[in-house]
């Protein structure tokens, strides 16, 4: 997974200011790629990472070794139903393609909305989505219930966004490759 979504994240990332002293949020953490490199970029902030996946999470320490070492970075298993921070915490929250896993999507949605501060900013990033003309999204697009993936069109990433309370919410695709990327801002 590091890997294969690292051209992905550094995609979706190119659209958004990372600041240095960003406190910041990646769900569903995998192998743990993007929490580092978010660390590399918030180098006087920190980064947590949550996963539902003990393994995942074990994972994640072992790329992020160093940082957590150097108190950079957190991680813990958890799931998006019922994050375990307090409301208002983060600056930036991220999302690489785990969204269409969360088991109650509007509810989830409603979850990390709780834990951005005002002015913070949400974005999900995702290799396949809804409408997309790429071999995959047709194929998950087919057989739904094999995968227990929920792919959203890019105006359902624009609506979901919207119905849980955020702002300025950009959608962005990169159609040749199949990839989307939506943000929003927590505005109140």
């Amino acid at each position: 997974m590091n890997a294969s979504h690292s051209k992905l994240t550094d995609w979706g990332l190119a659209h958004i200011s990372v600041e240095k002293n960003h406190t910041i949020l990646d769900i569903g953490c995998g192998g743990g790629r993007t929490i580092s490199k978010l660390a590399a970029i918030a180098t006087e902030g920190k980064v947590y990472g949550v996963d539902y996946s003990e393994e995942s999470v074990r994972a994640t320490r072992r790329t992020n070794a160093r940082w957590i070492e150097a108190g950079r970075v957190e991680t813990r298993q958890a799931s998006v139903s019922q994050l375990p921070f307090p409301s208002n915490t983060f600056d930036l929250i991220t999302a690489v393609e785990t969204h269409y896993f969360w088991p109650d999507l509007p509810a989830n949605m409603h979850e990390v909305f709780r834990v951005l501060k005002a002015g913070g900013r949400f974005m999900v990033i995702a290799e396949v989505y809804k409408g997309a003309t790429t071999t995959a999204a047709r194929l998950l697009e087919k057989y739904p219930e094999l995968t227990g993936m929920t792919l959203l069109t890019a105006d359902e990433h624009r609506g979901l966004f919207r119905n849980a309370g955020y702002s300025d919410v950009q959608v962005i695709e990169e159609r040749k490759k199949g990839w989307v990327c939506a943000v929003g801002i927590k505005s109140r």
